[in-house]
């Protein structure tokens, strides 16, 4: 597993994390090591990242200096030095942490999405509601900017947070503004609070540290937890299934509840999404309920396919609205590289 990680996925993307999985892949103590975690939590991405939050911390300087001279020898030789030394501190973080990947790419493919819902219930305030969500980043989605590559714009032009995302495709992104968002909620089985010290430091851990636009990312990241951070939004802990209930309950009544799922349905087996289908289901005999989703082909229920195969690379963009047991449900776009490419589909 770490010699095709190494050899195969990190290959392209890291040069230093192709060298380390290698390395560590060669070394039985270090395989010895990693068998200490639980067998969900020995993926070269999630000891890596813990790895990487040691350098981070200022526990491991060699590792933290190999890192920073990109020196792929030498960060091997101090990924297997400090995992040796610090065995159980690797195993407690890899087993209490998952791997985040806040692509913010996300925010260009919800927000047309999220403010297309509000403008078919005709509602004036919404109340946004992230099932996976990580730090809750993109429940700030309408406080930062986003500039589409034909010129189109949304969001706040000023914000400290800036993304881009190409379009393809003969129909425009919907350029009205998303209503006031009066509710913020995230849910999470591990939600990270980016107020806290060690769960930031975790997510800037989580990017790989030689990546292309590295520096790029990590100052994004920093931006986006410093605005999440002006404004925390309500992180709940738990199955989203079972925590949807309370979710709902923080949104006022004369606003929209708006659900989103990006790329969280996933982890679900088949019966834990019905089971969600049907908790958006029940939320709505008392209120109308929309779900925004991006998720792999066939993945979100209900949400029509359009004849796109299952590995065909890219997600669907998904809205459903759920009104006195009457579910509306439509795919109004196409998306790639998590939101970086988008191809609006909906009549608007």
């Amino acid at each position: 597993m770490y010699r095709h990680f190494g050899e195969v996925e990190a290959a392209e993307k890291s040069p230093l994390y192709e060298r380390v999985a290698v390395a560590l892949s060669e070394s039985d103590e270090a395989l010895r090591a990693i068998e200490a975690a639980p067998a969900r939590k020995r993926h070269p991405a999630v000891i890596l990242a813990a790895l990487h939050d040691l350098a981070l911390a200022g526990r491991a300087p060699a590792l933290a200096a190999a890192y920073a001279a990109a020196d792929g020898d030498a960060a091997a030789a101090a990924a297997i030095d400090t995992l040796l030394r610090m065995t159980d501190t690797v195993v407690a973080t890899a087993a209490h942490r998952q791997t985040r990947t806040n692509e913010t790419g996300r925010c260009a493919v919800l927000y047309p999405a999220i403010a297309e819902a509000a403008r078919r219930v005709g509602a004036h305030a919404v109340g946004l509601i992230d099932v996976g969500c990580s730090a809750g980043l993109n429940l700030n989605v309408d406080r930062v900017g986003i500039t589409y590559s034909n010129g189109q714009s949304l969001g706040d032009p000023s914000s400290p947070v800036q993304m881009t995302s190409s379009t393809v495709g003969d129909r425009p992104v919907p350029t009205r503004a998303l209503p006031e968002v009066v509710a913020r909620v995230g849910i999470d089985l591990d939600p990270v609070d980016v107020t806290d010290a060690d769960h930031a430091r975790w997510l800037r851990a989580c990017l790989w540290p030689d990546a292309p636009g590295h520096p790029e990312q990590a100052a994004r990241l920093d931006a986006e937890m410093a605005l999440s951070a002006t404004t925390p939004p309500l992180l709940l802990r738990g199955d989203a299934v079972e925590v949807l209930p309370e979710a709902f309950a923080r949104v006022p009544a004369d606003a929209l509840p708006v659900v989103t799922t990006t790329w969280a349905l996933s982890r679900f087996p088949l019966e834990r999404r019905l089971r969600f289908l049907h908790r958006l289901d029940e939320a709505a005999a008392g209120r109308t309920v929309a779900w925004v989703s991006a998720e792999g082909v066939g993945v979100a229920p209900a949400i029509p396919t359009l004849g796109d195969r299952r590995a065909s690379g890219h997600s669907i963009i998904g809205l459903a609205v759920f009104g006195q047991s009457v579910l509306r449900a439509e795919a109004v776009g196409r998306c790639w590289s998590q939101g970086r490419l988008l191809a609006w589909l909906a009549d608007s």
